[in-house]
């Protein structure tokens, strides 16, 4: 079921989400060659919980078999799509970083995500992280009353597909709000048997795509977490928390 927010929930999971857009600027200055992921990662939590929240990844598990996220971010590094694990690596020049953050704020979540570049880029990875900003902003600006769920993939795919981009379809953007995961998933491809609900003021929605220089298929590693690329191609991964207006989205997770 999709719940509908109140004004003052919408306001709750803003706070929540204005935590990590405060982050991704801090972190802008700190995501550099020389630097390990594990570092980041603690200077992310260290952030989070200066601001009174907490990191809703850390320790999250879709089921109880299922092993626990070990860390308060997931950072993915070059042909890793999501759920990365912050560890030893040190990032170099060239490097493409995505940046996945939740946070925990009187009850209320954020989420959202920023793709960094690391010194001097190859051309196509940068126009990928570009195209793959672009394309979140197209899939918000989609997103209004009235419309329908399934009209924020398609301007997604409508806008990477003939680009020549792969497009995730094993993981999807979600709702957000007093669960890290809600109804409904968003999807970030368009298949026209899909539908999906029509979007109605207060809802809340997380939109995430996540995007490679080849093909859409993935594979986890061995850790249970880590999503990569099965061709080894670049991936991007950009998110934004939004609520759903009578007039334009308003997204949340930006300062």
């Amino acid at each position: 079921m999709i719940r509908i927010k109140s004004s003052i929930e919408i306001e709750y999971i803003r706070k929540s989400n204005r935590i990590i857009a405060e982050l991704f600027v801090q972190l802008k200055k700190s995501v550099k060659a020389g630097i390990s992921t594990r570092e980041l990662d603690a200077i992310s939590e260290d952030f989070i919980l200066s601001r009174g929240a907490t990191a809703s990844f850390k320790g999250y598990t879709p089921s109880p078999s299922f092993p626990k996220f070990p860390a308060a971010t997931c950072i993915s590094v070059n042909e890793e799509v999501i759920h990365g694990i912050p560890g030893d690596y040190i990032l170099k020049d060239g490097d493409i970083v995505s940046i996945d953050v939740g946070t925990i704020l009187s009850g209320y979540y954020g989420d959202a995500a920023y793709t960094y570049t690391v010194g001097s880029v190859k051309p196509e990875n940068k126009k990928l992280v570009d195209d793959t900003r672009t394309a979140l902003m197209l899939g918000i600006a989609a997103a209004r009353e009235g419309n329908y769920l399934n009209d924020i993939g398609k301007a997604i795919f409508f806008y990477l597909n003939p680009r020549g981009y792969g497009i995730i379809r094993d993981y999807c953007g979600h709702g957000v709000g007093k669960a890290l995961h809600e109804e409904p998933p968003v999807v970030n491809y368009y298949d026209p048997k899909r539908k999906g609900p029509k979007l109605k003021k207060g809802m809340v929605l997380a939109i995430e795509p996540m995007i490679t220089l080849g093909s859409h298929e993935v594979r986890i590693l061995k850790d249970g977490w880590t999503v990569v690329t099965v061709d080894n191609s670049c991936a991007a991964h950009w998110e934004h928390s939004i609520a759903i207006t009578d007039g334009e989205p308003l997204i949340l997770s930006s300062l």
